[in-house]
C-alpha cells in the first residue's frame, strides 16, 4: 500500500509545516487511539489564501482551494502527533466552517475539496463522517476552517 506522503508526492503537494496557533491552543491532541485537530485556517507560507466571505469576496472554486489546504494544515498537525502518517487507520470525522453570505447554500460542495483530498491521501481509510457549517465570520476573516478526527 503507498504511503500517505507518497499520494501527496503524486498530487504534487507536500506536507507543510505546523501552522502556528493563533490563539491559546495546541495543533492538535493525541487522546488514546485519536488524534483531534483543532480548527485549520487555509494558512499557506504564512498567509491567509483569500479573506471574506465566500458568496461575496470569495468565490466558490477559491473556497475549495482554501478547503483543501485547511485539510493540508490538519494533516500537518497529526503528522506532528504521530511522526508516521501510515499509523493512521481511519479519517473519522471532518468539520468544515464557510464563512458565507446568508444566500450561499454551498457548503456542501466547499467541504468537498477537505473531503476529496483526504480521500486521495488516504485512500478507503480516508472516508469520513462530516458536517459542513455556514458561518458569519471565522477567525482572521477566514472564508473556511476545518478540523479533522482521524483513528491511528
Amino acid at each position: 500500500m503507498m504511503h500517505p506522503e507518497e499520494r501527496l508526492a503524486e498530487l504534487g503537494l507536500t506536507v507543510p509545516e505546523v501552522a502556528k496557533p493563533v490563539a491559546a491552543y495546541v495543533p492538535a491532541v493525541r487522546t488514546g487511539s485519536l488524534v483531534l485537530t483543532s480548527g485549520q485556517l487555509p494558512v499557506r507560507s504564512g498567509e491567509l489564501l483569500a479573506k471574506g466571505k465566500v458568496g461575496a469576496e470569495v468565490t466558490p472554486e477559491q473556497a475549495v482551494e482554501c478547503a483543501q489546504q485547511c485539510v493540508l494544515n490538519a494533516i500537518a498537525a497529526v503528522k506532528a502527533e504521530i511522526d508516521d502518517l501510515s499509523l493512521v487507520k481511519r479519517v473519522v470525522k471532518v468539520v468544515a466552517f464557510v464563512a458565507s453570505t446568508p444566500d450561499f447554500t454551498g457548503q456542501p460542495q466547499v467541504a468537498n475539496g477537505a473531503s476529496e483530498l483526504l480521500g486521495k491521501v488516504f485512500g478507503d481509510a480516508g472516508v469520513h463522517a462530516r458536517s459542513a457549517v455556514g458561518v458569519a465570520v471565522l477567525p482572521l476573516d477566514a472564508p473556511v476552517e476545518v478540523e479533522i478526527m482521524v483513528e491511528v
